[in-house]
């Protein structure tokens, strides 16, 4: 039996630790018959609910520690007509919220619902509009919001508490759509509509089996409630591999080591620099870029959240994905780093489909905003402003191995009418060295080898 099926206080205890919860008292409530549309047989259909599942609403509220790290908790109990939302549902969301924020915790909703409850009508419906005012108070007050998709999780539920969550997490096999199974096109692709559909378009995180979702679940939670540096972080050391510590001597040998293939990629940089990290994943706009890694990670007990591109030409969906983790980092206070590693963006049509000017733009604004500090790292190639995207004004550092340049020498030399051969010449002029960073005023530095 899997956590998708889990009752509502099941669930909280597959997860949060032993003897840990504590509910919140229901909100006071006003009875009347048949609810306010007077739905012949809504107030039977209630009390059958409560005989089968032990509740008299579709969520459970209350706090409870993941990990030692306290949290407000809302479950919702499917077995109560489908954990669907009403008048009283939005009275006990809205009172979980409200306790998050005036106990400054996160907040960790667990779904399993269909929607809106159609026996309340339209003043079920906008219950959806209370939920989505307390989540941006929350977000307002700086407070992470991660949700748990369990099976189902459709409809306002969907579209509110688990779309709208910092960080979304899901488990196998789930449906998840706004459409229910019921109401969608008969011809509609079914995998559209489970979470590993939904992980593979950007809408989730992470699909996480149930026995490893206790130890995912604390170790977001350890990671958005840490201590926050007191200022920039330092970058990473740079790592062995094409070069000798020795700044190289030609433009043209800058480019070879940033392409040399046994140069160390972002993967390696993220793994020395990080003691814990938790990927993110998606744009939210239906795109995934496999050559972006972002996320939050722990160094030396202090919260700190990435971006880093992997050696390949980033797509819109990575630049958006990165802008997404940036402004979540700003949100909560988190520093920021950044790996600088592309030839530079993707340039085919598909990228141009998909917005790679909007993209770049909104990356290049999320860092120009941030009120946290940032810091870059270049590991490699810096192609252009598809790297520059990501560069923080004042704060890049750079590798040995790496260079920095407006175009790649070889596309300067065809712009200029130079052959070929002229490449390397061209690269020499464009001053694209790590100490031509430095004496441009660039980069601030050139990172020293890791030792030991």
């Amino acid at each position: 039996m899997t956590t998708t099926r889990l009752s509502a206080r099941a669930a909280i205890a597959s997860l949060a630790d032993a003897g840990s919860f504590a509910e919140l008292p229901p909100p006071p409530g006003q009875s009347t018959p048949d609810g306010p549309l007077a739905w012949t047989g809504y107030d039977d259909s209630r009390a059958r609910a409560a005989r089968r599942t032990g509740e008299v609403e579709s969520v459970v509220t209350g706090a409870a520690r993941f990990g030692g790290v306290e949290a407000a908790v809302i479950s919702f109990e499917f077995g109560f007509l489908g954990g669907s939302l009403g008048q009283r549902t939005g009275d006990r969301l809205e009172a979980a919220y409200a306790h998050a924020r005036a106990h400054h915790l996160p907040l960790v909703s667990l779904i399993a619902t269909g929607g809106s409850r159609m026996q309340e009508g339209m003043l079920a419906l906008t219950q959806l509009q209370r939920v989505a005012r307390q989540c941006v108070l929350t977000r307002a007050a700086g407070l992470p919001q991660l949700a748990v998709l369990r099976d189902p999780t459709t409809g306002g539920g969907w579209a509110t508490l688990g779309a709208g969550a910092d960080v979304v997490l899901a488990l196998p096999g789930a449906q998840v759509g706004f459409a229910g199974s019921r109401v969608r096109p008969a011809d509609a692709d079914p995998a559209a509509y489970t979470a590993e559909g939904q992980y593979a378009a950007g809408h989730v995180d992470a699909v996480v089996p149930p026995a490893e979702l206790p130890g995912t679940l604390a170790g977001w939670l350890r990671v958005l409630t840490a201590p926050r540096p007191g200022g920039p972080v330092e970058p990473p050391a740079a790592l062995g591999g094409v070069h000798d510590g020795a700044p190289p001597e030609t433009g043209w040998d800058a480019v070879r080591q940033a392409r040399h293939p046994d140069r160390p990629r972002a993967g390696a940089y993220l793994d020395a620099y990080f003691t814990l990290r938790l990927p993110l994943s998606g744009d939210r706009a239906g795109g995934t870029d496999p050559g972006m890694l972002c996320g939050f990670g722990l160094r030396e007990g202090r919260a700190v959240a990435y971006a880093a591109q992997c050696g390949t030409a980033t797509r819109p969906a990575g630049y958006r994905t990165a802008a997404r983790v940036v402004r979540l980092a700003d949100r909560l206070g988190i520093p920021v780093l950044t790996l600088v590693d592309t030839p530079g963006a993707a340039n085919d049509a598909a990228a141009e489909h998909a917005g790679a000017g909007p993209a770049i733009a909104d990356v290049f604004a999320a860092l120009a905003s941030a009120a946290v500090p940032v810091t870059t790292l270049l590991i490699g190639e810096g192609g252009s402003g598809g790297a520059l995207a990501l560069a923080a004004p004042g704060n890049t550092w750079v590798t040995p191995d790496s260079y920095f340049s407006v175009i790649a020498p070889e596309l300067a030399a065809a712009i200029l009418k130079r052959p070929p051969e002229a490449a390397p010449a061209t690269a020499d002029q464009l001053r694209i060295r790590p100490q031509d960073l430095v004496a441009l005023g660039v980069a601030r530095g050139v990172v020293a080898p890791r030792t030991g």
